[in-house]
């Protein structure tokens, strides 16, 4: 049996517009109902919910064929009842069996999904008694065939009890619901693999570029920790010009000093040497000022720094437990999809 996916709409199966043919093999069917028709003595078609012909009629006797549905009225009569009896099946959702507009004995069997009516089996054309002429008469008259012929056909029809009807209704009430719902669970089984392989790949995709950006910020972790180490050395030199600085102001400021007492020494020649020697070692203690703060930032930065090192470790400790995990979650993913992939095969073996 060959079932479909056309009816798969965002990975869920719209129960609304599967049709018969859906779920069962038509040829299959027909066959099923051609051999149980010549076994069992009872004509039967198979319609679908608007009553329209999906198989071709089975045993169907020239009392119906060639009279009652030979004239408008008769045919029009069928219609009438066979609606009625197909309703009050759908209605029920089992077979019904009931006396049509030409005296005999019809069945309606049901093919249900889930409470939706897919089609139905109508059939009989039987009885389940003698046929009483007069009956048949009046019925001529009323649907304008012959009479005589047409009590002539009615002793044609098969007698059987009205407990074998219902039987062979129930029979076909329950190999065309059996076929129907195993097919069905199917397509339901196929729509729900589907959807888990879809959402198997996409999630595998997303894996793929979560693990793709891991290993950027990774490699962009390793750069900034390289920059950073970078900055380390240039504070160190920074710090070894510094002390250069303080070496030199402090013998500024011993030169100020000695020139100072030279100055002094020289007596009111010295004044203006003595103004000048202040300066410079005004200019040695705004040095070594200048040269403190700047050793405050630069401890400031090596804290900076070493503090981001520490970070930045703790960054790349953790792009690597991400890594794992996205690892590991792939792993299952691809689990997942061969499992897909296996019950698909099922589903598509079962078909």
């Amino acid at each position: 049996m060959a079932i479909g996916d056309k009816k798969r709409v965002d990975g869920d199966l719209d129960l609304n517009n599967v049709r018969l043919e859906d779920v069962i093999d038509i040829e299959f069917l027909q066959k099923f109902q051609d051999d149980f028709a010549t076994g069992v003595g009872l004509a039967s078609v198979t319609v679908d919910p608007e009553g329209n012909p999906v198989t071709k009629p089975s045993r169907y006797i020239r009392f119906c064929m060639d009279y009652t549905h030979a004239t408008e009225t008769g045919d029009r009569r069928c219609a009438e009842s066979h609606r009625k009896c197909g309703e009050e099946a759908a209605r029920t959702g089992k077979p019904v069996v009931a006396e049509c507009h030409a005296g005999l004995i019809d069945f309606a069997a049901p093919i249900m999904l889930e409470g939706r009516l897919i089609g139905t089996i109508l059939g009989g054309q039987v009885l389940t008694g003698p046929p009483v002429e007069g009956k048949y008469r009046q019925i001529a008259k009323e649907i304008g065939v012959n009479e005589d012929e047409y009590v002539e056909a009615s002793k044609e029809a098969r007698i059987l009890t009205r407990e074998s009807i219902e039987a062979a209704a129930n029979v076909l009430f329950i190999v065309a619901n059996s076929l129907s719902g195993a097919a069905y669970r199917q397509m339901k089984l196929k729509s729900v693999v589907n959807t888990l392989s879809d959402g198997a790949h996409q999630i595998s995709a997303t894996m793929e570029e979560l693990a793709a950006s891991a290993s950027t910020v990774s490699d962009n972790q390793a750069n900034l920790n390289e920059e950073i180490k970078n900055v380390n050395v240039v504070t160190g030199k920074i710090d070894e010009v510094m002390d250069f600085i303080k070496d030199i102001a402090d013998e500024t400021r011993l030169l100020g000093l000695n020139a100072a007492i030279e100055a002094a020494r020289a007596g009111e020649a010295g004044l203006g040497f003595g103004v000048v020697a202040q300066e410079i070692r005004n200019l040695s203690a705004d040095s070594k000022q200048t040269v403190s703060k700047i050793k405050d930032l630069t401890t400031i930065i090596k804290e900076s720094v070493e503090k981001t090192v520490r970070m930045g470790g703790e960054t790349t400790t953790t792009i690597h437990q991400q890594a794992a995990a996205i690892e590991q979650v792939t792993a299952s993913i691809q689990e997942i999809s061969s499992l897909s992939e296996l019950l698909s095969e099922m589903a598509n073996k079962g078909g």
